[in-house]
């Protein structure tokens, strides 16, 4: 989607935002996800269209929001626990959410085969039970090689988890050969990534449902955006709505301080109060964990926990 289409479309669309954000972190949209929005700022609008903010700086913004250079072994290899490990396999993504903790896009799009098989040959020795596919979106690659990539570290590693937008953002994405290659892979875990019910469009639901009608589990990871869903009756919908779509809500992420997405954050305060109206009114499978990523890079760890931590 151009600005110019955009703007037509959506005339809150700030287009000089848009432009001036081109050498930053590029707008991309995705014809199905723009079908999906109303109004530049409603929720999915917010999430994806730009804002002049992004181009101020903020004194609470972090160059890495979560730690995650300082725990990068190898090139495209972030581990901060000793059981799993994250495999970067691309930087690229059909969407780009303003609010991304990886934004900052300098250097190469992919791995080169070099750095692919240094990464895959780390993971392979490094006795890790678990690798996380993700990105950038795994599944902007195509199907023979991510089943390229599962294959080589089957091997050593039992469990691959693939951390994906891709079917809420380009559902047609989740077709049978993809579908028929995770089948053939198990044990293979997708987690997913909704924020706000109105993302869930028929399509989307049948994505989702092919996924696990093929035997493969998916859970489901949201972040807490303020204007998009700091709302306990959205969150509590979108919970009700997934379990019904058999995926698991799995984790509600604090924002990241990330630079640009100040916007985006609520407090600390704002969350433990949301979660805990939420935990009033959902099952124990419909309760997504509150989480947050500290910069300090030791990874997730509940909200509840972190702001309880003694002060050092």
């Amino acid at each position: 989607m151009s600005p110019g289409e955009a703007k037509q479309r959506f005339p809150g669309v700030v287009v000089d935002a848009w432009r001036a954000l081109s050498s930053v972190f590029p707008v991309r949209v995705t014809r199905s996800w723009a079908d999906r929005v109303i109004s530049a700022d409603d929720p999915l609008g917010l999430q994806v269209f730009p804002h002049p903010s992004e181009l101020t700086s903020d004194v609470s913004d972090i160059a890495d929001p979560v730690g995650e250079e300082q725990r990068m072994p190898v090139p495209w290899v972030v581990q901060k626990h000793a059981d799993r490990a994250l495999l970067l396999v691309t930087r690229r993504c059909h969407v780009h959410c303003r609010y991304c903790f990886r934004r900052d896009l300098d250097g190469p799009s992919d791995p080169s085969t070099e750095e692919m098989e240094t990464a895959v040959s780390y993971l392979r020795q490094s006795g890790v039970h678990e690798v996380i596919l993700s990105g950038g979106d795994p599944l902007i690659l195509r199907t023979e090689k991510l089943a390229e990539i599962i294959d080589a570290l089957h091997s050593d590693v039992r469990l691959i988890r693939i951390h994906s937008r891709a079917p809420i953002t380009f559902p047609d994405r989740v077709d049978d050969a993809l579908v028929a290659m995770l089948q053939q892979r198990q044990p293979v875990w997708m987690v997913v990534h909704i924020n706000h019910p109105d993302e869930l469009s028929d399509e989307v639901c049948q994505g989702l449902a092919r996924l696990v009608d093929g035997g493969v589990p998916v859970l489901n990871q949201s972040v807490l955006l303020r204007g998009v869903n700091d709302d306990p009756e959205v969150l509590i919908s979108l919970s009700r709505r997934l379990l019904e779509l058999r995926v698991r809500p799995y984790y509600l992420h604090h924002p990241d301080a990330v630079p640009g997405g100040g916007r985006f954050r609520v407090s600390l305060e704002e969350g433990l109060a949301i979660h805990d109206a939420l935990r009033k009114r959902l099952s124990g499978i419909a309760l997504p964990q509150y989480v947050i990523d500290p910069p300090d890079g030791t990874g997730k760890v509940p909200v509840a926990e972190w702001v309880a931590r003694p002060v050092r």
